[in-house]
């Protein structure tokens, strides 16, 4: 399978309205969503389209669109960005037939130098549902240092969860890049 990230483009944007909105709730729930919080479409739409528009210094939100053989199939964002210091990243696998079979670790690899070097962050932190356990082993495989499992509740979309807090560090970005 050939994998590609690039940057979310305008009309990307139904696509990852399309995945909060209309994805299964049982599967959603299994990412710790709490489907009740889910935004009206209106409402998500703009948030991307402004955020597209924003120069990065002053985005909240970054997304990119994940490829496999020349189709849609995820994103990954980041949000809480503090530009020139952190930020927390999602990943976000959209296609049910690619799930768990480890393509989100070639994913996941060529979006590191889009977040580390667009945004000149010092950490990137990432806090997976701790019963998800394909993220939680693919940050593992890619090099992120585990810091903590602990009760929160993640994100604006979130039920309260146990959730596993990852990090990786510039310098720790630098070698796995010297290394791929």
């Amino acid at each position: 399978m050939r994998t590609n990230v690039r940057e979310l483009l305008a009309n990307d944007i139904s696509l990852i309205a399309d995945y909060w909105l209309k994805s299964d709730h049982n599967y959603l729930a299994s990412l710790g969503v709490d489907v009740s919080k889910l935004p009206e479409r209106k409402d998500l739409v703009n948030m991307l389209e402004t955020q597209l528009m924003l120069p990065k210094v002053e985005k909240q939100n970054y997304a990119l669109i994940w490829e496999v053989d020349g189709k849609d199939v995820g994103h990954s964002n980041i949000n809480l960005i503090k530009y020139g210091k952190s930020a927390n990243m999602h990943l976000h696998i959209w296609n049910t037939d690619i799930r768990r079979k480890g393509i989100g670790l070639a994913l996941l690899q060529k979006s590191l130098p889009f977040y580390f070097n667009n945004f000149d962050l010092e950490v990137l932190d990432c806090s997976p549902y701790a019963e998800n356990d394909a993220p939680n082993k693919t940050l593992k495989k890619i090099g992120f240092t585990f810091v903590k499992k602990h009760r929160t509740i993640p994100g604006s979309l979130n039920f309260e969860q146990e959730v596993n807090h990852w990090e990786i560090r510039k310098k720790d970005f630098e070698r796995l890049t010297i290394k791929c």
